[in-house]
Formats: structure tokens, sequence, C-alpha cells
């Protein structure tokens, strides 16, 4: 599900508002092709029943009350959560999208949660949260868990009980087997809390019927606590697209902040003292009869789930994977996008390519100065005791890093980014992509993707081994288009191999190709290397001394590299592909 936070538990001062012009309608329009901004769909977008299998109803008790109950039956949500500031809430109250639509003025509710698990945190590990949830004299105990590779839905269990202690024989039938031996053997314990007052409304649009909850509150664990000022679009009824559609009406009425880190995720971290995570993409799973417009949205909805997981990490600053992580999700995105460009003019595309490569643009200083500071610097002065200078560049550059991450959260507090995610979300959700397809191509989004997928690799595969002709002799600039076509090739690879992932040859291949890359990439942050040392202009001596050190030391070692370069490069060279015939018999 699509979750958000509120305000970050640390904030950097004198990081500015956003507040650019792109958030008008125009650009609202050339970003997405949802009802209200464009009514010329040619292909009827998948609705909620055809999208998933969960039962899409609301929660409810088997029996009402404070007596135990039999679980109930498991149901999924769709939900876009919006995060807002703190002193902005009642501006959006009166946003016209819900003051228009609002069958009435809403019910208004406080809400107190316990959150619960292990002192080893076995159910966070599991990917599950357990809280127990009192409102007025009624309590209900929830399980929640993601869904794969979708950042709109979750499943969730609802059961009620009679107090704020949790019930776990109640949770038992929706807990893994193999952790519900642990959970016997394991205490659980209050993690934090959560007390939110909820003001509630319902929202009927032609394409939907959304529940509107604007929540603010705390969430506290010991003596740390953060606020919680966050707008929940859950689905009701129809079109997931209606969720969208509302975000954005949203969005362009004031600034607004998609992201998934649910309530449950922030408390977690606050109660341990943790920045946000930032996870690597998860593997993609393809079956090899399906369509290459499922294979789309698939990939898409993949690249967007690591965007989103990615954004509070490299908001919050503390991690460096954060900004890391998101360049790559941005990097893979465009890479999807491009993949999709030989099956027609697809609507709304150079729009969304151009906003992830604004955003992207946004965080590179940041991530070439993480290198330099954490990984480049430190080794080559470890390795070179007796130089003086180190101490005072690591300061110089320091100063060049933080105003690199200003600059990168101007970027992500700006309306635009905003308006980007949302419109993307919303185009992927009703498949935009088929809407610039000419009617005599729709046929092809309906063929096997690994048609599709034997021609792009194929395509791709022999650029780069044409780019690397006669490789030993290459110059610095023909490596770097080496190094750029192997990465496109590596992301269309993660992409598509999946298709062919019962053959050896596809995990062989996908082995020797991250190798090449990361061999050529190693070049490349020399490069980097190279150009920030020339910008941070060491004015004093041992500065100087050092900065000459650390080219001195790179000049040296890319030479011994040569050979490990090579090696990499034969034996991509010579792997199977696994999309030939050769490898269909691997």
């Amino acid at each position: 599900m699509l979750k958000s936070d509120a305000a970050p538990a640390r904030k950097t001062p004198g990081a500015p508002e956003g507040n650019s012009a792109v958030g008008n309608t125009k650009r609202t329009q050339l970003l997405t092709g949802l009802p209200g901004q464009r009514e010329d769909v040619s292909v009827e977008p998948a609705t909620v029943e055809e999208r998933t299998a969960i039962e899409q109803t609301p929660s409810q008790d088997v029996t009402p009350g404070p007596s135990r109950t039999q679980p109930a039956s498991p149901v999924g949500e769709i939900e876009l959560k919006l995060l807002v500031g703190v002193d902005r809430m009642a501006h959006f109250g009166a946003a016209p999208v819900i003051a228009a639509n609002a069958r009435n003025k809403g019910t208004r509710k406080r809400l107190k949660s316990v959150y619960y698990d292990t002192p080893e945190r076995a159910l966070r590990r599991a990917g599950l949260s357990l809280r127990v949830r009192q409102s007025g004299t009624r309590f209900v105990q929830t399980v929640k868990t993601e869904v794969a590779d979708d950042p709109l839905r979750r499943g969730e269990w609802e059961a009620s009980v009679p107090s704020l202690a949790p019930d776990l024989a109640l949770a038992m039938p929706f807990i893994p087997e193999k952790l519900r031996e642990r959970l016997k053997a394991q205490p659980l314990e209050a993690v934090f809390t959560a007390d939110v007052h909820r003001h509630t409304r319902i929202i009927d649009l032609p394409s939907g019927t959304v529940e509107v909850a604007c929540d603010q509150g705390e969430l506290t664990a010991g003596d740390r606590s953060v606020p919680v000022s966050e707008i929940e679009l859950e689905l009701k009824s129809g079109s997931t697209s209606v969720i969208y559609e509302i975000a954005l009406r949203l969005a362009e009425h004031g600034t607004v902040k998609p992201s998934i880190r649910s309530k449950s995720a922030r408390g977690f971290d606050l109660a341990a003292d943790l920045p946000p995570s930032a996870r690597r993409p998860r593997k993609l799973r393809l079956d090899p009869s399906v369509t290459l417009d499922e294979a789309f949205a698939t990939i898409l909805r993949a690249c967007f789930l690591h965007l989103l997981q990615s954004l509070p990490a490299a908001e919050d600053g503390r991690n460096p994977e954060g900004v890391h992580q998101l360049r790559v999700s941005l990097r893979r995105l465009r890479s999807a996008l491009d993949l999709m460009r030989s099956v027609g003019a697809l609507s709304n595309f150079e729009a969304l390519r151009s906003e992830a490569k604004w955003l992207a643009q946004g965080l590179s200083a940041a991530r070439d100065w993480d290198v330099f500071l954490l990984a480049t610097l430190p080794a080559i002065a470890k390795a070179c005791p007796s130089v003086a200078g180190f101490d005072a560049l690591g300061r110089a550059a320091a100063q060049r890093q933080a105003e690199a991450y200003r600059s990168a959260r101007h970027a992500l507090d700006d309306r635009r980014c905003a308006l980007f995610l949302i419109g993307l979300g919303g185009w992927i959700e009703t498949r935009g992509w088929r809407n610039g397809v000419a009617p005599e191509d729709l046929g092809r989004l309906a063929e096997p993707a690994v048609n599709f997928a034997q021609r792009v690799l194929s395509e791709q595969h022999a650029k780069v081994l044409k780019r690397g002709r006669r490789f030993k002799s290459l110059t610095v600039d023909e490596l770097h288009r080496v190094r750029l076509a192997t990465k496109r090739l590596r992301y269309l690879s993660e992409f598509l191999l999946p298709l062919y992932e019962d053959r050896k040859s596809a995990r062989k291949f996908a082995r020797r190709l991250a190798g090449l890359q990361e061999e050529l990439g190693v070049f490349n942050d020399m490069a980097v290397t190279a150009s920030l040392l020339d910008g941070l202009g060491a004015d004093d001596r041992d500065s100087a001394i050092a900065a000459a050190a650390i080219a001195g030391w790179q000049a040296r070692a890319s030479i011994g590299m040569q050979q490990g370069l090579q090696d990499s490069w034969r034996d991509f060279a010579a792997a199977r592909v696994p999309w030939s015939r050769q490898g269909q018999r691997s």
C-alpha cells in the first residue's frame, strides 16, 4: 500500500519549501491520463476485481463487542497515504474535491493503538504487524502484511478483543506456520503507541468511492515521539485510479507527499532510534506465458514500489543508502519506460521520463559525495598514513556533501516531485501506455512477452558487443560508452530474464553481466573522484597534498585493474545468452 509518514523525526534546518510553478494543471495533464484530466482512454483500465484476488470488502468482526470471537475472514485494503504539514490539515479539509463530493460532514474519532512484537521483532522481520486499537469502548486487533510488488495493497485481518492486550491465538491462523512455534516461546511486548484524532468522510466520484481519513496525532516509544499528519485514501468501490485522481487534486490544492512508510514502520524505527531503511529492488517474477501488457504492468509496479520504498531514507538523510537506492530506482524506471518505446507513441511517456531525469539529477551530487567520503577517502587515507591533509580534505568535502543534501531535499520537497509520483502511479494503475498505441498495434500487447524480450535483449546485447570491439585498446571515453550500454542491458535483463529463470544460462549470464558492470563502474567512480577533487579547490598545502595522493593512488590502481576488467569482458562476451536457441537447451 502507498503509505506516508508525518514530518520526519529529524529535519535539516534551512531546507526550502517546494514551490514550483510546474505544479499546475498543464503539467498534471501531461503526467497522467486520470479521469478529469484525460477522457480519451482507448482501453478500459483494470478494475479492482480484475487486479487482485483479495476480497475487497470492508473489514468486519465476526461479532461485535468486547467478547472473544473467532478471527475475521482475511480482507485486503487498497490505500494511499499522503503526508501533509502539521499546520495544513484544515486547509486540505476544505479542498474542492472533498468539499464538493463528500456525502456529509463525516465522523470524528480518537484512535489509540498499541503495536506489539517479540523482543527479537520476529513479526516485523516476517513482514507482519500486530496492533490493538481502541475506538471508544471497542477494541479491535489487526494483523497486516504487505502484498509483494504492489505499492497500494496490504492484507488485513481483524477481530474483536476485550482490551488493549493482544490475543495471539486469534492471530495465529494468519501467521506463517514456521513462525508460530517461535511466537509461542517468545512473549509479545508493547513496542510503541499511536494516539490519533481521525476525521473520516466518504467521497463519491463517477470512477469510484473512497474513504478519506485525516489523521493527526503522534507516535510514542519511550521518551521519543514523532508527529502524525496524513491523509489516508482507502478505496471502497470502483477503479483504483480514483485514489490517484483524488490525490492529484489534493496535490494541486497544496503540498502533499506520497510515501509507503506505514505507521508501523515509523514506530518500530522510532523505538530502535534508527533512520528509515532503504531496500534493494525485489527480484521480479514473470511467468513465461505472460502477455506483454501484463509484463509491462509488473515491471512498472516493481519500479514504482522501489522508488516509494527509497523515499523516506533519502528524505531523512542519515542513511546514505536512501539516496543511492532512490537514484537506482529512477534509473530503473527510465530504463523501463525506454523499454516500452518500441510498442508505440506512449501517452505521457516523455513527460514522465523527463520528471524522473529531473529528480535523479537533484540527487546525483549527494550520492557522489557520499561515495567519496564513505569509501574513497577513508580507504586511501588508511593506505597512506604518512600523508597529511586527509582530515582537512574530508572537512571540506563534508561541507559540499551538506550542500548537496540540501539541494536533494529541495527537489524532494518540491510539489513537482509529488505530482510526478502521483501521476506515475495513476498512469501505471490505468495502464496508460495503452492510450498511445495505434489501434492496429494493440494486439501486440496481448502477445507473449518472451517474443518481445528476445528481440530487445538481442538488440541491446549486440550493441554492447559492438561498443566493446578491440576492448584492450579502448579509450576512457569509449569505455564509458561501453559502461552505459552495459548498464542498460543490466536493467533490461533484470526486467526480462525472469522469463527464462528456469535456464542455467540465465543465471550464468546475469552473473557475468553484473561482474562486467561492477568493473566498469569502478573506473567511472575514479573519473567522478577526479571531477570532485577539481571542484573542491583544496587551498591549504596539506589538503592539496592529500588530493594529489588520491589522484595518484587511483591512477596507479587503474593500471592494475586493467587485467581484471579485460577478464570480465572476455567472460561476458563468451557467455551463452539465455534467449537464444542454445540457451533454450541449457
